[in-house]
């Protein structure tokens, strides 16, 4: 019999080097930026950058454990927008309700979007990429329908409901202690949890896995209800952080989720991937994304930089795959 410890921690001193060099890189860029502009290494500054990156972070370690599993969440941006318009709309015909119950529903709404999108690719074995496009396009028509098209803005919200995301706690807000939170679980759970190993065996080795009594298809759905709960959650802290719902909420930001997932290592053939790596990747994006206004570049080029690094990775990735393969065919036997 395999053993499922064997299948889930093969690659773990791998992971280890390759997040301590790419924190050495993160590193050197932000003392780059900071030597070009010093204000930007300024505490208050970095705690700014660091809050901005905040849902990138939540979102993508969401992202990671459906890539782990051998899936792709296309959906992941439509499922936050999705969610946050049905608790800005809640909450403007319904002032009084909790925001507590409001994080709820919208957690609990990402939740069902994303167990949609996680029994299609089990239930029917339906390729991932193509069920989350089409549910992309499902979830952002939802939007449209349930809004009229219509804008709700801040005038419409209740205090309560803009305020929670603003508060503040030894210099950092709640969005980023949220990811700080999520950040230590995920961690906590891939490592030690008996879920997270088998996540790690069914996308390294879903034959493997079978042998130890893992169900693949079923850690995939997991991994989609995970990732959707999170969406969910941050389509409520979206709305509250910028005080706006509309159609278009984080149009192509999925875009960016994926590049912060490839560029912390997470394979994209699944197994592969760390939640160090994954919030390093988010914060390398997140100085990117902050430094460009700083040097004139317009944000409208973060879609182009994002493509490059995306094919960058995945290139890279399926490179170290490959020296792998050649290293283990060439072993005697």
């Amino acid at each position: 019999m395999i053993s499922k410890r064997f299948l889930s921690i093969g690659g773990w001193s791998d992971a280890a080097r390759r997040d301590s060099a790419f924190a050495l890189l993160t590193l050197a860029l932000l003392v780059a930026v900071s030597i070009a502009f010093p204000s930007f290494a300024a505490p208050s500054n970095l705690a700014d950058v660091f809050d901005d990156t905040s849902i990138l972070i939540l979102l993508a370690l969401g992202q990671m454990v459906v890539i782990l599993t051998r899936g792709i969440d296309l959906s992941v941006a439509a499922n936050l927008a999705l969610s946050g318009m049905i608790v800005a709309l809640l909450n403007r015909s319904y002032p009084d309700l909790s925001v507590i119950f409001l994080v709820g529903i919208a957690t609990f709404s990402g939740m069902v979007l994303g167990a949609f999108n996680g029994l299609l690719v089990w239930k029917l074995r339906l390729p991932p990429i193509v069920v989350t496009l089409g549910t992309l396009s499902v979830y952002r028509g939802v939007i449209y329908l349930i809004s009229k098209g219509a804008w709700v803005n801040e005038n419409e919200m209740s205090r309560d409901f803009l305020s929670v995301v603003r508060w503040e706690f030894l210099g950092l807000s709640t969005l980023s202690w949220l990811a700080i939170a999520a950040a230590l679980v995920g961690y906590l759970s891939l490592k030690y949890s008996d879920a997270g190993r088998d996540m790690y065996a069914a996308g390294g080795n879903p034959t493997a896995a079978q042998y130890c009594g893992i169900d693949a298809g079923r850690m995939q759905c997991l991994a989609y209800v995970v990732s959707g709960g999170l969406a969910g959650l941050c389509g409520y802290l979206w709305v509250a952080r910028f005080a706006v719902a509309y159609t278009d909420i984080a149009l192509g930001f999925e875009l960016q989720v994926i590049a912060a997932c490839l560029i912390g290592g997470v394979a994209i053939a699944g197994g592969v991937g760390s939640v160090v790596g994954v919030v390093l990747g988010c914060l390398f994006i997140g100085i990117i994304r902050n430094s460009l206004p700083l040097v004139g570049i317009s944000a409208f080029w973060q879609m182009f930089i994002n493509g490059i690094v995306i094919l960058a990775a995945v290139l890279l990735s399926a490179r170290q795959r490959t020296h792998k393969r050649s290293i283990l065919e060439a072993s005697p036997t």
